[in-house]
Protein backbone atom coordinates (compact mmCIF):
# COMPACT_ATOMS: atom_id res chain seq x y z
CA UNK A 1 0.00 0.00 0.00
CA UNK A 2 2.72 2.28 0.86
CA UNK A 3 4.30 1.50 -2.63
CA UNK A 4 1.51 2.56 -4.30
CA UNK A 5 0.90 5.58 -2.92
CA UNK A 6 4.35 7.14 -3.28
CA UNK A 7 4.20 5.51 -7.29
CA UNK A 8 0.75 7.67 -7.20
CA UNK A 9 2.82 10.46 -5.89
CA UNK A 10 5.15 10.37 -8.46
CA UNK A 11 2.66 10.52 -11.30
CA UNK A 12 0.83 13.52 -10.10
CA UNK A 13 4.23 15.39 -9.27
CA UNK A 14 5.09 14.78 -13.04
CA UNK A 15 1.92 15.83 -14.68
CA UNK A 16 1.77 18.84 -13.06
CA UNK A 17 5.48 19.38 -13.70
CA UNK A 18 5.01 18.27 -17.06
CA UNK A 19 1.88 21.01 -17.49
CA UNK A 20 -1.59 21.35 -20.04
CA UNK A 21 -1.55 18.48 -22.55
CA UNK A 22 -1.91 21.19 -25.34
CA UNK A 23 -0.50 24.72 -24.62
CA UNK A 24 -3.28 26.28 -27.06
CA UNK A 25 -5.96 25.52 -29.12
CA UNK A 26 -9.91 26.15 -30.41
CA UNK A 27 -11.10 27.30 -27.44
CA UNK A 28 -8.87 29.52 -26.34
CA UNK A 29 -9.90 31.63 -29.19
CA UNK A 30 -13.45 31.25 -28.42
CA UNK A 31 -13.38 32.90 -25.42
CA UNK A 32 -11.43 35.76 -26.86
CA UNK A 33 -14.15 36.30 -29.37
CA UNK A 34 -16.88 35.86 -27.01
CA UNK A 35 -15.11 38.71 -24.45
CA UNK A 36 -14.92 40.82 -27.98
CA UNK A 37 -18.42 40.56 -28.69
CA UNK A 38 -19.36 41.46 -25.21
CA UNK A 39 -18.01 44.91 -24.98
CA UNK A 40 -17.96 47.79 -27.85
CA UNK A 41 -15.92 47.74 -30.91
CA UNK A 42 -12.53 49.44 -31.15
CA UNK A 43 -11.50 50.51 -34.59
CA UNK A 44 -7.63 49.28 -34.71
CA UNK A 45 -5.25 52.23 -35.18
CA UNK A 46 -4.12 51.99 -38.64
CA UNK A 47 -2.13 55.09 -38.47
CA UNK A 48 2.02 54.17 -40.18
CA UNK A 49 4.74 56.43 -40.76
CA UNK A 50 4.77 58.75 -43.00
CA UNK A 51 7.27 56.77 -44.92
CA UNK A 52 4.96 53.69 -45.06
CA UNK A 53 1.82 56.08 -45.48
CA UNK A 54 3.04 58.04 -48.50
CA UNK A 55 4.79 54.85 -50.82
CA UNK A 56 3.29 54.22 -53.62
CA UNK A 57 2.80 50.84 -55.46
CA UNK A 58 5.81 50.19 -56.91
CA UNK A 59 7.94 51.55 -53.71
CA UNK A 60 5.53 49.15 -51.51
CA UNK A 61 6.46 46.20 -54.18
CA UNK A 62 9.83 46.87 -53.04
CA UNK A 63 9.84 46.16 -50.17
CA UNK A 64 10.72 42.09 -49.53
CA UNK A 65 11.29 39.39 -46.72
CA UNK A 66 14.55 38.46 -46.66
CA UNK A 67 14.32 35.14 -47.83
CA UNK A 68 17.33 33.43 -45.35
CA UNK A 69 14.57 35.10 -42.31
CA UNK A 70 12.48 32.69 -43.14
CA UNK A 71 11.34 30.86 -39.96
CA UNK A 72 11.73 27.55 -39.87
CA UNK A 73 14.42 27.45 -42.22
CA UNK A 74 17.67 26.86 -40.22
CA UNK A 75 15.75 24.26 -38.63
CA UNK A 76 14.83 22.55 -41.82
CA UNK A 77 11.52 21.88 -41.37
CA UNK A 78 8.73 20.83 -43.84
CA UNK A 79 6.77 24.73 -43.48
CA UNK A 80 7.76 27.98 -43.51
CA UNK A 81 6.66 31.62 -42.95
CA UNK A 82 7.41 34.68 -44.55
CA UNK A 83 5.95 38.08 -43.60
CA UNK A 84 4.53 41.21 -44.89
CA UNK A 85 5.51 44.79 -44.28
CA UNK A 86 2.78 47.18 -43.47
CA UNK A 87 2.33 49.67 -45.63
CA UNK A 88 0.40 51.23 -48.87
CA UNK A 89 -3.33 49.85 -48.90
CA UNK A 90 -1.82 47.24 -46.02
CA UNK A 91 -1.90 49.81 -43.01
CA UNK A 92 -3.82 47.44 -39.92
CA UNK A 93 -1.32 45.68 -38.04
CA UNK A 94 -1.95 41.73 -36.78
CA UNK A 95 -0.51 40.40 -33.80
CA UNK A 96 1.26 36.87 -34.80
CA UNK A 97 1.79 34.43 -31.78
CA UNK A 98 4.34 30.74 -32.05
CA UNK A 99 2.38 27.89 -30.36
CA UNK A 100 5.56 25.65 -29.39
CA UNK A 101 6.27 23.02 -26.46
CA UNK A 102 7.30 25.62 -24.03
CA UNK A 103 3.96 27.71 -25.14
CA UNK A 104 2.88 30.66 -26.62
CA UNK A 105 5.34 33.23 -27.68
CA UNK A 106 4.65 36.38 -29.46
CA UNK A 107 6.56 36.57 -32.63
CA UNK A 108 7.91 40.33 -32.97
CA UNK A 109 8.28 42.68 -35.52
CA UNK A 110 12.02 43.33 -36.96
CA UNK A 111 13.17 45.59 -39.49
CA UNK A 112 15.73 43.74 -40.40
CA UNK A 113 13.83 40.95 -41.91
CA UNK A 114 13.53 42.82 -44.60
CA UNK A 115 15.04 44.21 -47.74
CA UNK A 116 13.92 48.01 -48.52
CA UNK A 117 14.94 47.95 -51.90
CA UNK A 118 15.09 51.70 -53.54
CA UNK A 119 13.41 52.74 -50.33
CA UNK A 120 15.32 55.39 -48.73
CA UNK A 121 14.09 54.54 -45.03
CA UNK A 122 15.08 54.73 -41.24
CA UNK A 123 14.52 51.14 -39.96
CA UNK A 124 14.98 52.63 -36.50
CA UNK A 125 11.60 54.02 -36.64
CA UNK A 126 9.52 50.25 -37.76
CA UNK A 127 11.42 48.84 -34.73
CA UNK A 128 7.44 49.10 -32.89
CA UNK A 129 5.32 48.28 -35.92
CA UNK A 130 3.45 44.84 -36.43
CA UNK A 131 3.18 42.67 -39.51
CA UNK A 132 0.58 43.41 -42.28
CA UNK A 133 0.43 39.15 -42.70
CA UNK A 134 2.10 35.87 -43.42
CA UNK A 135 2.44 33.32 -46.19
CA UNK A 136 3.18 29.49 -45.61
CA UNK A 137 5.61 27.83 -47.72
CA UNK A 138 5.64 24.01 -48.92
CA UNK A 139 7.28 22.04 -51.06
CA UNK A 140 4.48 21.89 -53.30
CA UNK A 141 6.25 20.55 -57.06
CA UNK A 142 9.50 20.24 -56.22
CA UNK A 143 11.53 18.81 -52.75
CA UNK A 144 14.29 20.78 -53.56
CA UNK A 145 12.18 23.97 -53.49
CA UNK A 146 9.04 25.24 -50.78
CA UNK A 147 6.21 27.40 -52.93
CA UNK A 148 3.89 29.71 -51.80
CA UNK A 149 1.30 27.25 -50.40
CA UNK A 150 -1.43 30.27 -48.23
CA UNK A 151 -1.09 34.08 -47.74
CA UNK A 152 -3.30 35.83 -44.63
CA UNK A 153 -3.02 39.86 -46.30
CA UNK A 154 -5.70 42.24 -45.47
CA UNK A 155 -9.21 42.11 -43.90
CA UNK A 156 -9.87 38.28 -43.46
CA UNK A 157 -8.86 37.27 -47.04
CA UNK A 158 -6.79 34.41 -47.49
CA UNK A 159 -6.08 32.40 -50.42
CA UNK A 160 -4.18 29.10 -51.53
CA UNK A 161 -2.47 26.94 -53.91
CA UNK A 162 -2.03 23.17 -54.87
CA UNK A 163 0.22 21.53 -57.11
CA UNK A 164 0.60 23.62 -60.25
CA UNK A 165 -1.30 26.26 -59.66
CA UNK A 166 -0.85 30.03 -59.73
CA UNK A 167 -3.01 32.52 -57.28
CA UNK A 168 -6.56 33.17 -58.36
CA UNK A 169 -9.42 33.55 -56.69
CA UNK A 170 -9.80 34.51 -52.95
CA UNK A 171 -11.44 33.58 -49.77
CA UNK A 172 -12.21 34.84 -46.56
CA UNK A 173 -13.81 34.78 -43.40
CA UNK A 174 -17.16 36.30 -43.59
CA UNK A 175 -18.81 38.51 -45.99
CA UNK A 176 -21.25 41.04 -44.06
CA UNK A 177 -23.92 43.14 -46.08
CA UNK A 178 -22.23 42.30 -49.49
CA UNK A 179 -24.63 44.05 -51.98
CA UNK A 180 -26.57 45.65 -49.65
CA UNK A 181 -27.66 49.61 -49.91
CA UNK A 182 -26.48 49.96 -46.48
CA UNK A 183 -22.59 49.46 -47.78
CA UNK A 184 -20.46 46.32 -46.50
CA UNK A 185 -18.27 45.56 -43.57
CA UNK A 186 -15.37 44.10 -43.58
CA UNK A 187 -14.43 41.77 -40.71
CA UNK A 188 -10.62 41.60 -39.95
CA UNK A 189 -8.20 39.45 -38.51
CA UNK A 190 -6.27 41.01 -35.84
CA UNK A 191 -4.28 38.04 -34.20
CA UNK A 192 -3.23 34.79 -35.15
CA UNK A 193 -1.71 31.99 -33.98
CA UNK A 194 0.49 29.20 -35.26
CA UNK A 195 1.30 26.00 -34.64
CA UNK A 196 4.82 25.38 -34.54
CA UNK A 197 5.49 21.84 -36.99
CA UNK A 198 7.55 18.87 -36.55
CA UNK A 199 9.81 17.13 -38.75
CA UNK A 200 8.10 15.33 -41.16
CA UNK A 201 4.90 16.91 -40.59
CA UNK A 202 2.16 17.29 -43.72
CA UNK A 203 0.12 19.74 -42.28
CA UNK A 204 0.21 23.25 -40.76
CA UNK A 205 -2.12 24.16 -37.77
CA UNK A 206 -3.24 28.04 -37.51
CA UNK A 207 -5.69 29.92 -35.42
CA UNK A 208 -7.23 33.17 -35.96
CA UNK A 209 -9.22 35.90 -34.01
CA UNK A 210 -12.26 37.81 -36.36
CA UNK A 211 -13.75 41.28 -35.50
CA UNK A 212 -15.86 44.29 -36.57
CA UNK A 213 -18.16 46.27 -35.74
CA UNK A 214 -20.90 43.92 -35.77
CA UNK A 215 -19.27 40.47 -34.72
CA UNK A 216 -16.37 38.85 -33.55
CA UNK A 217 -15.11 35.30 -34.54
CA UNK A 218 -12.58 32.42 -33.50
CA UNK A 219 -11.15 30.46 -36.39
CA UNK A 220 -9.05 27.51 -36.98
CA UNK A 221 -7.41 26.35 -39.91
CA UNK A 222 -5.83 22.82 -41.02
CA UNK A 223 -4.00 23.39 -43.99
CA UNK A 224 -3.25 20.18 -45.83
CA UNK A 225 -0.87 20.95 -48.88
CA UNK A 226 -1.19 18.66 -51.94
CA UNK A 227 -2.18 18.20 -55.75
CA UNK A 228 -5.31 19.29 -54.28
CA UNK A 229 -4.46 21.73 -50.99
CA UNK A 230 -7.21 21.28 -48.38
CA UNK A 231 -8.06 23.63 -45.54
CA UNK A 232 -10.57 22.05 -42.90
CA UNK A 233 -11.92 25.45 -41.28
CA UNK A 234 -13.56 25.48 -37.89
CA UNK A 235 -15.64 28.99 -37.10
CA UNK A 236 -17.75 30.25 -33.89
CA UNK A 237 -18.91 34.16 -34.62
CA UNK A 238 -20.83 36.53 -31.87
CA UNK A 239 -23.00 38.94 -33.17
CA UNK A 240 -22.88 41.80 -31.10
CA UNK A 241 -26.17 42.95 -32.90
CA UNK A 242 -27.89 41.94 -36.30
CA UNK A 243 -26.49 42.22 -39.60
CA UNK A 244 -28.90 42.71 -42.81
CA UNK A 245 -27.16 39.76 -44.50
CA UNK A 246 -24.32 37.45 -43.62
CA UNK A 247 -22.37 35.81 -45.76
CA UNK A 248 -20.73 32.30 -44.78
CA UNK A 249 -17.46 31.30 -46.27
CA UNK A 250 -16.69 33.81 -48.81
CA UNK A 251 -15.23 32.97 -52.13
CA UNK A 252 -14.16 36.37 -54.25
CA UNK A 253 -12.93 36.34 -57.91
CA UNK A 254 -12.98 38.24 -61.34
CA UNK A 255 -14.29 37.63 -64.23
CA UNK A 256 -13.85 40.16 -67.47
CA UNK A 257 -15.16 38.59 -70.71
CA UNK A 258 -15.19 34.85 -71.88
CA UNK A 259 -16.52 32.90 -74.53
CA UNK A 260 -20.19 33.54 -73.06
CA UNK A 261 -19.98 37.19 -73.16
CA UNK A 262 -17.10 38.16 -75.62
CA UNK A 263 -15.03 40.84 -75.40
CA UNK A 264 -16.07 44.02 -77.05
CA UNK A 265 -12.53 45.97 -76.65
CA UNK A 266 -9.43 45.37 -78.70
CA UNK A 267 -7.94 42.63 -76.67
CA UNK A 268 -6.08 40.22 -77.81
CA UNK A 269 -7.05 37.28 -75.45
CA UNK A 270 -10.40 35.48 -76.08
CA UNK A 271 -11.13 35.15 -72.38
CA UNK A 272 -9.47 36.95 -69.01
CA UNK A 273 -11.07 35.37 -65.90
CA UNK A 274 -9.92 33.74 -62.79
CA UNK A 275 -12.91 31.22 -62.69
CA UNK A 276 -15.85 31.64 -65.10
CA UNK A 277 -18.70 29.85 -63.06
CA UNK A 278 -20.59 28.89 -60.27
CA UNK A 279 -21.13 25.05 -59.39
CA UNK A 280 -23.59 24.48 -56.35
CA UNK A 281 -24.90 21.03 -55.59
CA UNK A 282 -28.11 21.30 -53.46
CA UNK A 283 -30.28 18.32 -51.84
CA UNK A 284 -31.64 17.81 -54.98
CA UNK A 285 -29.61 18.41 -57.88
CA UNK A 286 -26.49 19.99 -59.35
CA UNK A 287 -26.65 24.02 -61.00
CA UNK A 288 -23.80 25.46 -63.31
CA UNK A 289 -24.61 28.90 -63.55
CA UNK A 290 -21.76 30.68 -66.28
CA UNK A 291 -20.13 34.28 -64.71
CA UNK A 292 -20.93 37.63 -66.70
CA UNK A 293 -19.50 41.13 -66.25
CA UNK A 294 -22.96 42.89 -65.96
CA UNK A 295 -23.37 46.25 -67.01
CA UNK A 296 -24.99 46.84 -63.13
CA UNK A 297 -25.06 45.11 -59.94
CA UNK A 298 -26.48 41.88 -60.44
CA UNK A 299 -27.48 39.21 -57.19
CA UNK A 300 -29.07 35.78 -57.54
CA UNK A 301 -29.07 32.96 -55.76
CA UNK A 302 -30.20 29.49 -54.96
CA UNK A 303 -32.17 27.75 -52.15
CA UNK A 304 -31.78 24.60 -50.23
CA UNK A 305 -32.66 23.21 -47.07
CA UNK A 306 -28.80 22.26 -46.67
CA UNK A 307 -26.08 22.64 -49.58
CA UNK A 308 -23.75 19.90 -50.19
CA UNK A 309 -21.65 22.15 -51.82
CA UNK A 310 -20.61 25.02 -53.93
CA UNK A 311 -17.56 26.59 -55.76
CA UNK A 312 -16.52 29.17 -58.27
CA UNK A 313 -14.50 27.39 -60.95
CA UNK A 314 -12.01 27.42 -63.50
CA UNK A 315 -13.16 25.19 -65.95
CA UNK A 316 -11.47 25.95 -69.32
CA UNK A 317 -7.77 24.74 -68.66
CA UNK A 318 -6.42 25.11 -72.10
CA UNK A 319 -3.30 27.65 -72.69
CA UNK A 320 -5.55 28.74 -76.38
CA UNK A 321 -8.43 29.89 -74.43
CA UNK A 322 -6.56 32.80 -73.12
CA UNK A 323 -3.24 33.12 -74.62
CA UNK A 324 -1.83 35.37 -71.57
CA UNK A 325 1.45 34.51 -70.96
CA UNK A 326 1.90 36.34 -67.48
CA UNK A 327 -1.24 35.84 -65.96
CA UNK A 328 -1.86 32.00 -67.12
CA UNK A 329 -5.77 32.24 -66.27
CA UNK A 330 -5.80 28.65 -67.36
CA UNK A 331 -3.15 27.45 -64.10
CA UNK A 332 -5.71 29.59 -61.86
CA UNK A 333 -7.17 26.78 -59.04
CA UNK A 334 -10.88 26.21 -57.90
CA UNK A 335 -12.36 26.51 -54.62
CA UNK A 336 -15.08 24.18 -53.33
CA UNK A 337 -16.80 25.06 -50.29
CA UNK A 338 -17.37 21.60 -48.41
CA UNK A 339 -19.74 22.38 -45.64
CA UNK A 340 -19.42 19.38 -42.51
CA UNK A 341 -22.31 18.78 -40.81
CA UNK A 342 -25.72 20.57 -41.61
CA UNK A 343 -25.60 23.78 -42.13
CA UNK A 344 -29.32 23.78 -42.55
CA UNK A 345 -31.75 25.83 -44.83
CA UNK A 346 -30.57 28.77 -46.72
CA UNK A 347 -29.24 30.19 -50.36
CA UNK A 348 -26.07 29.97 -52.25
CA UNK A 349 -25.94 33.55 -53.64
CA UNK A 350 -23.91 34.77 -56.20
CA UNK A 351 -22.88 38.52 -56.80
CA UNK A 352 -21.43 39.82 -59.91
CA UNK A 353 -20.50 44.05 -60.35
CA UNK A 354 -19.36 45.68 -62.90
CA UNK A 355 -15.90 46.34 -64.10
CA UNK A 356 -13.65 47.58 -66.59
CA UNK A 357 -10.98 46.04 -66.05
CA UNK A 358 -9.11 42.92 -64.72
CA UNK A 359 -7.63 44.42 -61.87
CA UNK A 360 -11.29 44.53 -59.63
CA UNK A 361 -12.45 41.28 -57.87
CA UNK A 362 -15.76 41.70 -59.08
CA UNK A 363 -17.35 38.26 -58.62
CA UNK A 364 -18.42 37.27 -54.59
CA UNK A 365 -19.92 33.86 -53.77
CA UNK A 366 -21.26 32.68 -50.29
CA UNK A 367 -23.85 30.74 -48.03
CA UNK A 368 -26.34 33.16 -46.42
CA UNK A 369 -28.23 31.06 -43.66
CA UNK A 370 -31.97 31.33 -43.46
CA UNK A 371 -31.54 31.97 -39.78
CA UNK A 372 -28.88 33.74 -37.29
CA UNK A 373 -28.72 33.27 -33.73
CA UNK A 374 -29.44 36.41 -31.42
CA UNK A 375 -26.78 38.51 -30.62
CA UNK A 376 -24.32 37.28 -28.05
CA UNK A 377 -25.53 33.50 -28.89
CA UNK A 378 -22.83 31.34 -31.19
CA UNK A 379 -22.78 30.60 -34.61
CA UNK A 380 -20.79 27.02 -35.23
CA UNK A 381 -20.09 26.05 -38.82
CA UNK A 382 -17.21 23.78 -40.04
CA UNK A 383 -16.45 23.33 -43.69
CA UNK A 384 -13.59 22.35 -46.09
CA UNK A 385 -12.33 24.08 -48.15
CA UNK A 386 -10.77 22.50 -51.40
CA UNK A 387 -7.92 24.32 -53.77
CA UNK A 388 -8.65 22.38 -57.03
CA UNK A 389 -6.83 22.00 -60.54
CA UNK A 390 -6.07 18.61 -61.41
CA UNK A 391 -8.66 16.77 -59.60
CA UNK A 392 -12.01 19.36 -59.65
CA UNK A 393 -15.27 18.78 -58.48
CA UNK A 394 -17.63 17.56 -60.79
CA UNK A 395 -21.30 16.11 -60.41
CA UNK A 396 -20.82 12.43 -60.21
CA UNK A 397 -22.30 10.27 -63.11
CA UNK A 398 -23.48 12.97 -65.02
CA UNK A 399 -22.60 15.09 -67.92
CA UNK A 400 -21.16 18.98 -67.10
CA UNK A 401 -21.31 22.10 -69.29
CA UNK A 402 -17.94 23.09 -71.00
CA UNK A 403 -18.90 25.96 -73.10
CA UNK A 404 -22.30 28.61 -73.11
CA UNK A 405 -22.19 30.82 -76.19
CA UNK A 406 -24.94 33.02 -77.50
CA UNK A 407 -25.35 35.80 -80.00
CA UNK A 408 -26.90 36.21 -83.72
CA UNK A 409 -25.34 34.12 -86.20
CA UNK A 410 -24.58 35.38 -89.19
CA UNK A 411 -27.90 37.47 -89.72
CA UNK A 412 -29.89 38.96 -86.99
CA UNK A 413 -33.50 38.39 -87.15
CA UNK A 414 -35.82 40.86 -87.67
CA UNK A 415 -37.23 39.94 -83.90
CA UNK A 416 -34.07 40.70 -81.73
CA UNK A 417 -34.04 37.19 -80.76
CA UNK A 418 -30.55 35.32 -79.33
CA UNK A 419 -29.40 32.08 -80.24
CA UNK A 420 -27.72 29.98 -77.52
CA UNK A 421 -25.09 26.86 -77.46
CA UNK A 422 -24.45 24.89 -74.28
CA UNK A 423 -21.94 22.08 -75.21
CA UNK A 424 -22.24 19.20 -72.52
CA UNK A 425 -19.38 16.62 -72.32
CA UNK A 426 -18.87 13.54 -69.98
CA UNK A 427 -20.98 11.10 -67.29
CA UNK A 428 -22.78 8.77 -69.33
CA UNK A 429 -22.49 10.49 -72.97
CA UNK A 430 -19.76 9.14 -74.65
CA UNK A 431 -20.94 5.61 -74.32
CA UNK A 432 -24.25 6.37 -75.69
CA UNK A 433 -25.10 4.50 -78.79
CA UNK A 434 -25.18 6.40 -82.00
CA UNK A 435 -28.78 6.43 -82.69
CA UNK A 436 -29.27 8.10 -79.03
CA UNK A 437 -32.16 10.57 -78.80
CA UNK A 438 -31.48 13.17 -76.33
CA UNK A 439 -34.02 15.41 -74.82
CA UNK A 440 -32.79 19.20 -73.95
CA UNK A 441 -35.32 20.25 -71.08
CA UNK A 442 -35.57 24.07 -71.28
CA UNK A 443 -37.20 26.38 -68.87
CA UNK A 444 -37.38 30.52 -70.09
CA UNK A 445 -38.29 32.64 -67.13
CA UNK A 446 -41.21 35.42 -67.36
CA UNK A 447 -39.20 37.76 -69.37
CA UNK A 448 -38.51 35.87 -72.06
CA UNK A 449 -40.24 33.87 -74.98
CA UNK A 450 -38.37 30.15 -76.48
CA UNK A 451 -38.90 30.29 -80.25
CA UNK A 452 -36.60 27.41 -81.13
CA UNK A 453 -34.72 24.82 -79.64
CA UNK A 454 -32.52 21.66 -80.88
CA UNK A 455 -30.33 18.64 -79.23
CA UNK A 456 -27.89 17.22 -81.28
CA UNK A 457 -24.54 15.01 -81.04
CA UNK A 458 -21.77 17.22 -81.27
CA UNK A 459 -19.33 15.05 -83.62
CA UNK A 460 -15.80 16.79 -82.93
CA UNK A 461 -16.20 16.79 -79.07
CA UNK A 462 -18.12 13.39 -78.87
CA UNK A 463 -20.49 15.19 -76.30
CA UNK A 464 -23.70 16.83 -76.44
CA UNK A 465 -25.06 20.42 -77.58
CA UNK A 466 -28.57 21.94 -76.69
CA UNK A 467 -29.14 24.69 -78.84
CA UNK A 468 -31.85 27.50 -78.53
CA UNK A 469 -33.15 30.89 -79.77
CA UNK A 470 -34.91 32.90 -77.35
CA UNK A 471 -36.42 36.45 -77.11
CA UNK A 472 -36.46 38.70 -74.36
CA UNK A 473 -39.50 41.11 -73.50
CA UNK A 474 -37.74 43.59 -71.61
CA UNK A 475 -34.08 44.38 -72.36
CA UNK A 476 -33.58 46.33 -69.67
CA UNK A 477 -34.65 43.19 -67.28
CA UNK A 478 -32.64 39.99 -66.87
CA UNK A 479 -33.69 36.82 -68.27
CA UNK A 480 -32.99 33.47 -66.68
CA UNK A 481 -33.06 30.00 -68.16
CA UNK A 482 -32.46 26.52 -67.29
CA UNK A 483 -31.80 23.65 -69.37
CA UNK A 484 -30.43 20.19 -69.05
CA UNK A 485 -30.04 17.06 -71.05
CA UNK A 486 -32.13 13.99 -70.95
CA UNK A 487 -33.27 10.77 -72.27
CA UNK A 488 -37.00 8.72 -71.76
CA UNK A 489 -36.65 8.58 -68.07
CA UNK A 490 -33.50 9.81 -66.89
CA UNK A 491 -31.10 13.48 -66.09
CA UNK A 492 -28.04 13.00 -67.89
CA UNK A 493 -26.60 16.22 -67.25
CA UNK A 494 -26.31 19.32 -64.41
CA UNK A 495 -28.74 21.95 -65.15
CA UNK A 496 -27.48 24.91 -66.97
CA UNK A 497 -28.94 27.75 -65.18
CA UNK A 498 -28.14 31.35 -66.75
CA UNK A 499 -29.12 34.79 -66.31
CA UNK A 500 -28.61 36.87 -69.37
CA UNK A 501 -28.28 40.04 -67.27
CA UNK A 502 -30.16 43.45 -68.43
CA UNK A 503 -28.85 45.86 -71.03
CA UNK A 504 -29.56 49.30 -69.07
CA UNK A 505 -30.27 52.07 -71.47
Amino acid sequence: MPTLSRCLLTMLLALALAGPAQAFSFNDVTRRAQALSERSYEKPDTRLPKELADLGYDQYRDIRFRQDQSLWRKAKLPFELQFFHPGLYYNQEVKINLITAQGVTPFRFNPDYFDYGRNNVDRAKFKDLGYAGFRAHFALNSKAYKDELIVFLGASYFRALGKGQRYGLSARALAVDTGLMSGEEFPHFNEFWVQAPKAGDQELLIYALLDSKRLSGAYQFRIKPGDTTQIEVKSRVYLREEVGKLGVAPLTSMYLFGENQPNQNADYRPEVHDSDGLLVQTDKEWLWRPLSNPRRLLITSFSTSGPKGYGLMQRDRDFRRYEDLEAHYEQRPSAWVEPRGNWGPGRVELVQIPTPDETNDNIVAYWVPEQLPSPGKPLDLEYTLHWQKNKETRPEGLARVVQSRFGHGLTRGPDDSVRFHIDFEGGALPDLPDDAKLVGGIWVGDNGELLERQTYRNGVTGGWRISLRVKRQDPEKPLEMRAVLRNDKDTLSETWSYILPGEPK
